[in-house]
This record gives C-alpha cells, structure tokens and sequence, in this order.
C-alpha cells in the first residue's frame, strides 16, 4: 500500500486519551481500576431483559434517523416532570450514540472557522478538539478550586463578537462540583442579547449528593432557548458500553443538530431504543440514582478517611478527588503511573483535563464499584 509522504494532522497534539491509557496500564499491572468512568456491576437485569426481548421480536433494523418516537416521547415527558420545560419530540429530541457523539454534533452543527468556545478547566477531553476540528478557537478559564466555581467575571472579559459558544459541564466531570442556580442566572445574563449557544453537558444529571437538585439548563428558559442540552443513558444505566444518550435544543438548534447527526452515526441502536422506551416509564428507575451513588461515595470517603490522602466530598457524578500533596511532590502523571504499577491502584491524573497539564496534585478515582472492589482500593490507599 502507497501511503502520502507527509500527513498534515488536524490533531497534531491529540494521542490517546488518558482513559484509554491508563485502562491498559491497569489491565497489565493486574491493577484495581478505578481510573476510566465505569461501573464493575451489571446494569438492571429488567432492562437487559428488555433488550432481549425486542432484539427476538425482530427490531434490529435501522430506527428513525432522530430516534423511535416512543423514546423521544418518554423523555419530553421526563423533562418536563423534572425541569417544567417542554420540548417537541418531533423537532426537538434526537437519540444519540452516547454523550460525547451529541457534544462533537453540536459543536459541528455551530462552529466555523474563527469561532471562539468558551471551556472551563479542568475539562472533559472531548470539547477541544471538536472545536479545532471545526475550526474554531478554544478559550480557556480556570475553574476556581476547592469548590471549582466558575468565576463569572472572568468570563464576562473574555466574551467579544468571536465567542460563538459556552460549554458547560454540570455535574462536573472530573470535579464532581455542580453549577446553582445562581450560575445559571449569571450565564443568562451574560448571554442576553448575544449570539452565543450554550452545549451543556448534563450526562450525570441524575447523580447528585446531599439533597442538592440538578440545575439544567433547561430549568431556565433564556438559557433554554440557545442551548443543546445532553444526556446519557449509558451513565444512568450503568451501561456506558451501549453508548447511548440524547440532546434536546429548540427546533431551530435542533435542525442544524440533525443535519450532521445524520451523516455521523445516522441513527442509533434499536433494540436498545425500545428497551430504554419502557424502562423510563418508571420514574424509579433513574430518580434513585443519586441515593444509590451518594451510598458508594459516602463508603468510599468513610475508608480512607484516616489515609494521607485529602479530599472535598464530591457533589455529584461517580469520581472522587484525591489530593496527595501530603504524600509526595511528583507530577500527578508519574504519581498516578507510580500507584499502577507499585501499589496497584489505577486512578486518573487531574492535569490531563488542562490544555497546559496544570499540576495540583490531584488524582481522580471512580467509585462506581462493587463495595468489595472500593474496600480493596481503600485498603491499597490507607497504606501510601
């Protein structure tokens, strides 16, 4: 085979991710894996069983390119229960291939070339580079530790007639900090009158801690009106490898949406579609969540509390933040390389979520994990 003799990357600084990198260190280290986002336990066995059942009743052919309208319809309705914001099923719900599909879209559909986006850091590693892909620029703002609070008038210096987007992520991931509704008012504000769209990335909106509510962006319909809200099933079902989620947008956002999803993924997996169609009309089927991972991060935290390890409880999603600066004065990489191989405990490195790798001695752990497993990590953990 004849191969060019030079590529021109589009990504010339992007290599494998993180996740995936520290996956393999903790597969060939026989380590506990508490580094990449997902849980060791089965997903509800009802919906497997659902699952099932319309795979042998023979839907496994293509769904609608937006979605079944059953799906889409359950979650208008969800929305509404939980947001009092109605959306069409029709022109305003598009089944996904998971979360970061609908975020890559979305940012498709809006972004050309010279368009400013707005992140805040630490930030999952999918926004940048949809956004150089597409041309635009990525502006980036710190969030403000020990909480990870935006400060809003950093953000009101850097909006000018470039700024096309905002990008949002509540609950945070890797911080596991959440946005108020105070938030929510200011970013309002600051986009009154402006062109900007807002993509928020809402995929732990059911995992929430300490009797807190979600703040979605669609609770507020000014905010509502410019933005792509985005959800996952994979996060809430436990079943991340099924990569499955939606955006919701006002009809006009959600036309430009459809116009690259269909040329993406087109649409998305059927069988599972009807499935997650039935399990959403019991609403206990995802109102539980936040109870359910509050349990795990509670034990977790209770473990290693008398550990050389510090940390701020996380307020919502399934990771918890370490901070070892009591323990050693390594980068957080090789720190996290180190606990791999020597102790064997993978956990994810914080600097990696910084497009300048900014080191603050923090290691995210997930715990999405069976007691036994998070009772093995703490033992590993109360020793270094």
């Amino acid at each position: 085979m004849n191969y060019p003799n030079s590529i021109n990357s589009k990504l010339p600084n992007v290599g494998t991710t993180i996740f995936t990198v520290m996956s393999k260190l903790a597969t060939d280290n026989n380590a506990i894996n508490l580094s990449q986002g997902f849980p060791d336990f089965s997903c509800n066995e009802e919906l497997i069983g659902l699952v099932n059942k319309h795979m042998l009743k023979g839907n496994n052919q293509y769904a609608p390119m937006a979605g079944l309208m059953s799906l889409r319809e359950i979650i208008a309705e969800k929305t509404e229960d939980l947001y009092s914001a109605k959306y069409d099923p029709e022109t305003e719900i598009t089944i996904t291939a998971g979360g970061t599909q609908a975020i890559f879209t979305a940012i498709s559909a809006m972004i050309r070339e010279g368009d400013e986006v707005i992140i805040f850091e630490p930030a999952y590693d999918c926004y940048k580079p949809a956004v150089e892909l597409n041309g635009g620029k990525t502006i980036y703002l710190q969030l403000k530790a020990p909480h990870y609070a935006i400060d809003w008038e950093e953000v009101k210096k850097v909006i000018n007639y470039r700024t096309k987007m905002i990008i949002i992520n509540t609950p945070h991931n890797p911080t596991g900090s959440i946005m108020t509704a105070a938030d929510m008012a200011k970013l309002e504000k600051l986009t009154k009158g402006t062109d900007i769209v807002i993509v928020s990335d809402e995929v732990y909106e059911h995992i929430i801690f300490d009797g807190y509510e979600h703040q979605s962006v669609a609770r507020f319909p000014k905010l509502a009106e410019r933005s792509f809200i985005i959800s996952s099933f994979g996060k809430t079902y436990h079943a991340t490898g099924w990569k499955i989620g939606y955006c919701v947008a006002p009809k006009k956002l959600m036309a430009e949406f459809r116009k690259v999803h269909q040329f993406i993924v087109f649409c998305v997996n059927t069988p599972i579609q009807y499935a997650l169609a039935e399990f959403l009309k019991n609403k206990k089927n995802y109102l539980g969540l936040g109870n359910f991972y509050q349990k795990k991060r509670d034990y977790f935290n209770k473990m290693i509390k008398n550990s050389n390890f510090k940390l701020e409880p996380a307020s919502g999603t399934y990771f918890q933040l370490l901070n070892y600066s009591e323990i050693s004065k390594e980068k957080d990489s090789n720190f996290a390389i180190r606990l791999t191989k020597e102790f064997g405990i993978a956990s994810i490195p914080v600097s990696m979520f910084y497009h300048h790798s900014i080191d603050n001695k923090m290691l995210r752990f997930c715990f999405a994990k069976k007691e036994e497993t998070l009772e093995k990590a703490a033992e590993i953990l109360n020793k270094i």
